[in-house]
């Protein structure tokens, strides 16, 4: 039975949890996996997204490398008072970390806006970024490997794909 603004999903959570379960013991093996869909509510004219990416190896931050890590995306979560799926308006990108020698790249998916629609806020170790353009709207969080000032940043965005360069060493004064 379907909720204003949202999906029923005590079954489709289960089905997901499931699957990823059987995705980590795949990436045990040493392969990455990545799959997202959609799905239509017809009460809020919302559209769920939801993916996850599941990687082996490069271990995030506070995580032994190697330890296999689900990275889910979207804009379904579940509620944690009903338990059920739910269809928020802001979604979570895909946000891949990649540590290039002293330097962190910081690659996101945001579909649907540009450069101008990002807003991004540095605190030590931990990036946020905002985007919002009409009714697409995107949120995250992302913990760094380490702490960087807003003048070790430097940003591009070319078809929705932001990448943001952490310079790992501080520019030096003249």
């Amino acid at each position: 039975m379907a909720q204003k603004g949202g999906i029923s999903g005590g079954g489709f959570l289960e089905g997901i949890t499931s699957l990823v379960t059987k995705l980590t013991e795949l990436a045990e093996k040493g392969e990455q996996l990545q799959r997202s869909g959609e799905l239509g509510t017809s009460d809020s004219g919302l559209k769920g997204v939801y993916g996850f990416n599941l990687r082996i190896g490069g271990g995030a931050p506070g995580q032994p490398s190697g330890a296999p890590r689900v990275e889910p995306f979207g804009n379904i979560r579940q509620d944690p008072q009903t338990g059920k799926a739910v269809v928020h308006p802001i979604r979570e990108p895909l946000v891949d970390v990649f540590e290039e020698g002293p330097d962190v790249l910081v690659v996101a998916e945001l579909p649907g806006v540009d450069r101008e629609d990002i807003s991004l806020e540095l605190r030590e170790d931990i990036l946020t970024l905002h985007a919002e353009h009409g009714a697409l709207k995107y949120h995250k969080e992302v913990l760094l490997p380490r702490r960087f000032t807003r003048r070790q940043m430097h940003t591009r965005c070319r078809n929705g794909v932001l990448e943001i360069r952490l310079e790992g060493k501080e520019e030096r004064r003249s």
